[in-house]
C-alpha cells in the first residue's frame, strides 16, 4: 500500500513538472512538454553549477549534449561522412555517393544561442544526410566557435571563413560542387549567420563565385526589440522562452549578464538612446512591416527614457554582423534569393517575417513558409525517438525548396 502511494505521488509530481498550459495549435503539444521538460530540467541543473562555481551553464549544457546527441563520422551506402576543416574551422562533409558529376553545395550552421550544439549532433547529422542523399548535394556542417568562450564576432568571423573557403575554387573542384549551385543555411542562431554571410559574400566583389541561394530557418536577427507581437505571444511557449534569448544575445555579445532586465524591458532601445538612429527603428517596425494577422492585438513597447548607457556599453547591438535585419535595403537587394521557414509558436517568428518583408521590398525573390502548429526548433524534431509531424513537414518542404530552387 505504501509503495503504491509513493508510486501515485511521485507520478503526480513527475505529471505536474511535465505539465504547461499550451496553445491549442501546438503540433503535438504533449510532445513539447516532455522536450520542455527535459530542457528545463538540464537548465536548472546547469544554473546550479553555475551558482555555485563548479563550471559555467553552458558547459554543463554542452557536456550533456556531447554525452546524448553528439555521434562519430559514419558513413552509409549512399553518403560518405568525414569530418574535416573548413577555412580553419572544424566541419562536417557529406558526400553522396553515385548521382551527376557535379553536385549542388549547402554550407549549414546549426543553431544553439552560439553557445550550444554541434554540427555533429545526432539531429543534424541526420538531417546533413538526408539533404545530401536527398539532393544529391555536398552538405558541410560547420562547427563555429561558442560562446562563453568565444564572443561576437568570433562565430560570425569562422562562418565567414568557412563559407569563403567553401566557395573557393580549390574546395569546389575537390568536392565536384557546381559553382552555380551552391546555397548558405542554417537554423536559430545558425540563421542569423547565414543571413550575415550572405549579406557580405553578396557584397564582395572580389569573389568569382557568390551564393545561389540563402535558406534561413526560424532566424534570430535582432536583439532591439523584445516586445514584438511574436515575443508578446509566445514568452512562456516552449522550448525558446523570451528570459533565454535575451540571456543568449547577451553572452553571443559578451555583455554583462545582468543586463537581461533591461533588454527585456526594452531599456536598451528607448527613444533617448542617440545611437539608434530613426532609420535603424525603421528597419524593424513591425507595425508597418508584419502583415494584420500576425500584429494582432499586440502594441508596441517604446520607452521614453531608459538605460542610455546600454547602447554605449553593448554597441555591437546594432552591428548588422550580429542583427542581420537592420542591413541598408541596398545590401539586402544583392543578396541572393532567399527561403524563411517561421513558427507561429516562437519568439523569433516576427524577426523572419520581418526579413522576408524587408528582402522582398529589397528586390529579392522569397519564399515564406510559415507553420501554424510550430515551434522553434521544430525542424529538428523530424527523426526519431523524438520525431513530430511538423517537424517531418518542415524538414521536407524545405529540402523540397532546395531541390526546386537549387
Amino acid at each position: 500500500m505504501r509503495l503504491r502511494l509513493a508510486g501515485a505521488v511521485l507520478l503526480s509530481a513527475a505529471a505536474y513538472y511535465v505539465y504547461l498550459p499550451l496553445p491549442s495549435g501546438v503540433s503535438e503539444p504533449w510532445k513539447l512538454m516532455l522536450l520542455d521538460a527535459l530542457f528545463r530540467s538540464f537548465m536548472q541543473a546547469s544554473d546550479v553549477a553555475h551558482a555555485l562555481g563548479v563550471c559555467h551553464r553552458v558547459h554543463l549544457l554542452n557536456r550533456v549534449v556531447s554525452w546524448v546527441e553528439v555521434i562519430e563520422a559514419r558513413s552509409c551506402p549512399a553518403v560518405h561522412v568525414t569530418d574535416s576543416t573548413l577555412g580553419g574551422v572544424p566541419t562536417r562533409v557529406f558526400q553522396p555517393k553515385g548521382g551527376k558529376q557535379l553536385k549542388r553545395g549547402v554550407i549549414y550552421f546549426h543553431g544553439g544561442g552560439w553557445a550550444l550544439g554541434s554540427g555533429r549532433m545526432r539531429s543534424y547529422d541526420l538531417l546533413c544526410r538526408k539533404m545530401a542523399e536527398d539532393l544529391d548535394s555536398v552538405v558541410m556542417s560547420v562547427d563555429y566557435r561558442l560562446a562563453p568562450e568565444a564572443v561576437f564576432p568570433d562565430q560570425y568571423h569562422d562562418a565567414l571563413a568557412a563559407s569563403r573557403a567553401f566557395l573557393s575554387s580549390e574546395v569546389l573542384e575537390r568536392y565536384s560542387i557546381d559553382p552555380e549551385r551552391v546555397c548558405v543555411s542554417g537554423d536559430s542562431a545558425g540563421g542569423n549567420l547565414a543571413a550575415a554571410v550572405a549579406q557580405e559574400l553578396s557584397s564582395d566583389d572580389s569573389l568569382t563565385v557568390k551564393f545561389k541561394a540563402q535558406a534561413l530557418i526560424y532566424p534570430v536577427l535582432q536583439a532591439l526589440d523584445f516586445y514584438t507581437p511574436s515575443y508578446q505571444q509566445n514568452r512562456a511557449v516552449p522550448i525558446l522562452y523570451r528570459p533565454v534569448m535575451a540571456r543568449f544575445w547577451l553572452q553571443y555579445l559578451g555583455a554583462d549578464s545582468s543586463l537581461e532586465p533591461l533588454l527585456l524591458a526594452n531599456n536598451h532601445s528607448s527613444l533617448d538612446q542617440p545611437a539608434i538612429s530613426a532609420s535603424t527603428r525603421s528597419k524593424l517596425d513591425w507595425t508597418a512591416l508584419l502583415p494584420a494577422e500576425r500584429r494582432k492585438h499586440f502594441r508596441p513597447v517604446v520607452k521614453e527614457t531608459g538605460s542610455v548607457g546600454v547602447m554605449g556599453e553593448v554597441p555591437e547591438l546594432i552591428d548588422v554582423r550580429a542583427a542581420p535585419l537592420l542591413a541598408e535595403q541596398g545590401v539586402l537587394g544583392r543578396t541572393p534569393k532567399a527561403y524563411v521557414m517561421t513558427c507561429e509558436f516562437d519568439v523569433l517568428r516576427d524577426d523572419g517575417l520581418m526579413y522576408v518583408r524587408r528582402l522582398q521590398d529589397a528586390g529579392v525573390a522569397v519564399s515564406s513558409d510559415h507553420y501554424e502548429d510550430g515551434f522553434h526548433g521544430c525542424m529538428v524534431f523530424a527523426f526519431l525517438p523524438m520525431m513530430s509531424s511538423v517537424g517531418q513537414r518542415s524538414m521536407n518542404n524545405y529540402i523540397r525548396w532546395l531541390d526546386q530552387n537549387l
